[in-house]
């Protein structure tokens, strides 16, 4: 045996060595557009960690709570990062289901997060999870098929003038609907946008006492509301369409009115994927008159370590890369500031070069600023969240709820049947769960 075959082999035992002894991360996520952008870039970490791989799971919304959920109330350790809403992240740290973040690192700055953010997201203190993305809800609209019907956007908007102009700018021979609106069944798909329609129609979920309020003429004139301009202006298949459907669908032309995540900003905006990206305009949640709520909606996707994961050190490290500002930076580098993940660092909407590359950083950041979810309704409420009701058991029902009001979208269910059902399901499981008395 020659010297050079044993410094080859002692070299390809070393490589191997080195290759058993990384980490492999498996993060489980969305597939929303952010989170395929971060999982183009982990080559940028593992790049600078030779030693960490990561193996990512993406997944439908639906899906992805389903198969998270269930693993982690089960402790399977399937995944070492999870990611989730806002509305799991408190609920599941009191369940010691999560693991306090306190390995992020001196440079992470912590304090640059937005208060309404961190808030949600903490606990006792600790912060549970690091914000990917925060986001409110707005209106995205054509500018071109406003002016072309002579219509102009007000500075706050009424759903009486939106269902108007919704009906003028739509036009079946061209393919455009005048207005995009969820109608995916799920909690946190067609159930955000409906809890916050109902919180600027002045409805609630429950009352004081926790008794359901599908009975009461809020959600009557809500869902009839909903029902009727979807069948006048919204597009075929309406009750299949979810946030990333109707993504496409605006970036393809075909939407005259999309009212969804402020997140979706930067996507209809980037000429790359966009085809009217130089004739949007934005606006502010409606309220219907008379009503002072604009919806309440205020949602972060973020990233969390199991309390069953093995390897929660090297869970940090890469939740600190991916949520820091440098991260931020990278993402400007390589798709320009407009597409750097919104709505989580009060840093980012004092760059000037953020500012300037982006004319929805404005009115997203009012929009954030306005949804104050711990007042989520004009009523008194038991609960806190604006598109959701913060207890467990709500993302059951909601998705039950949903099921029930896709129907209506669908032309399989009346508004007064839809509503009948969800008051029944809801009073069942509130009483189920002790809390109605």
């Amino acid at each position: 045996m020659t010297l050079k075959t044993v410094l080859l082999g002692a070299c390809s035992a070393l490589a191997f060595a080195g290759m058993a002894s990384a980490e492999t991360l498996t993060i489980a996520t969305v597939n929303n557009g952010d989170m395929v952008r971060m999982q183009a870039l982990t080559s940028e970490f593992t790049k600078a960690n030779p030693d960490i791989q990561v193996e990512w799971v993406t997944l439908e919304e639906n899906v992805l709570r389903e198969r998270v959920t269930t693993d982690i109330a089960a402790g399977g350790g399937q995944y070492d990062i999870v990611t989730i809403g806002n509305y799991e992240v408190p609920i599941w740290a009191k369940q010691n289901w999560l693991l306090p973040l306190d390995g992020l690192g001196d440079s992470y700055d912590m304090d640059d997060l937005l208060p309404a953010i961190r808030g949600g997201l903490s606990m006792d203190g600790k912060l549970y999870a690091a914000p990917f993305y925060g986001e409110s809800a707005m209106i995205m609209y054509r500018k071109d098929l406003f002016d072309k019907a002579g219509l102009k956007m007000p500075e706050t908007p009424t759903w009486e003038f939106i269902a108007d102009a919704a009906r003028k700018i739509t036009d079946r021979g061209a393919d455009v609907s005048g207005m995009c609106l969820r109608g995916k069944a799920g909690w946190g798909e067609n159930m955000a946008f409906v809890s916050a329609l109902n919180n600027s129609f002045g409805g609630r979920w429950f009352d004081e006492q926790w008794k359901p309020q599908f009975d009461q003429p809020e959600w009557k004139a809500a869902l009839q509301f909903y029902a009727d301009l979807m069948k006048d202006a919204g597009p075929s298949g309406a009750s299949s369409n979810g946030f990333n459907e109707n993504l496409t669908l605006f970036q393809q032309g075909k939407c005259g009115m999309w009212i969804d995540a402020t997140v979706a900003a930067s996507f209809v905006s980037n000429p790359k994927d966009s085809k009217v990206a130089d004739k949007v305009g934005y606006a502010i949640f409606p309220n219907k008159e008379g009503v002072d709520n604009h919806g309440k909606w205020l949602w972060s996707w973020n990233l969390a370590v199991p309390a069953s994961s093995k390897k929660a050190e090297t869970a940090q490290k890469f939740i600190s890369w991916a949520t820091s500002k440098e991260y931020t930076a990278l993402v400007a580098s390589k798709e320009g500031w407009a597409n750097v993940p919104p709505g989580t660092r009060t840093s980012l909407y004092k760059n000037e070069e953020y500012t300037k590359a982006a004319p929805f950083a404005a009115p997203t950041l009012a929009a954030m600023d306005a949804a104050d979810i711990t007042k989520p309704t004009v009523k008194p409420v038991p609960y806190t969240g604006g598109q959701f009701v913060a207890i467990p058991e709500f993302q059951a029902l909601g998705t039950t709820v949903g099921q029930l009001f896709s129907a209506v979208i669908a032309g399989q269910s009346t508004v007064d049947d839809a509503l009948a059902a969800a008051q029944a399901t809801a009073t069942r499981d509130m009483t189920r769960a002790g809390y109605i008395k």
